[in-house]
């Protein structure tokens, strides 16, 4: 039960700072890479405290790309690698995917909210085009203007809690 508040406060204070700061403090992903370390340490010794590195170095792997390319911020990345130390390497795949899917129905919503379908369509290929020329998303975002922005937290809780909740992590 300690385990499921961590992670559900984790994800919970993230998102609201994300929606409110566009920013996911380090005080946070740090203390909850501290207390992930700490549970599985107690709850099975030195040898758990393995599943909980392997989780962390995952969950950083996953999104370091994508923050490399300036497609998400660095807040996203050592959030992932938060909950890849609590939910360890099994753990953090499945909530990965589906945050990624969660990610994808939450950027076509806010497409489809805040914009008309044929803008949108050539807004995707101006970004689509400046990433392939310049190799990163800084120019793409600046294209994009005053268009909404993606809080990721919020894709990595739902798909992370879906994922908890589904029972698809064992």
């Amino acid at each position: 039960m300690v385990f499921y508040g961590i992670l559900v406060s984790l994800l919970l204070i993230a998102c609201v700072t994300d929606i409110r700061s566009q920013r996911i403090p380090n005080w946070l992903t740090c203390s909850s890479v501290v207390a992930a370390m700490v549970y599985h340490g107690g709850a099975e010794g030195l040898p758990g405290l393995m599943p909980g590195i392997e989780g962390l170095a995952l969950g950083i792997a996953f999104l370091l790309p994508f923050y490399m390319a300036g497609g998400m911020g660095a807040g996203d990345v050592k959030l992932m690698g938060a909950v890849g130390a609590l939910l360890g390497p099994k753990g953090v795949c499945t909530a990965f995917l589906c945050t990624a899917i969660a990610g994808g129905v939450y950027a076509l919503v806010l497409l489809a909210a805040r914009s008309r379908p044929k803008d949108a369509i050539l807004q995707y290929g101006t970004m689509r085009g400046l990433f392939y020329c310049a190799g990163t998303m800084a120019h793409a975002r600046r294209a994009a203007g005053d268009k909404p922005v993606l809080r990721y937290a919020v894709a990595i809780a739902a798909g992370t809690l879906f994922s908890c909740a589904g029972g698809l992590l064992w």
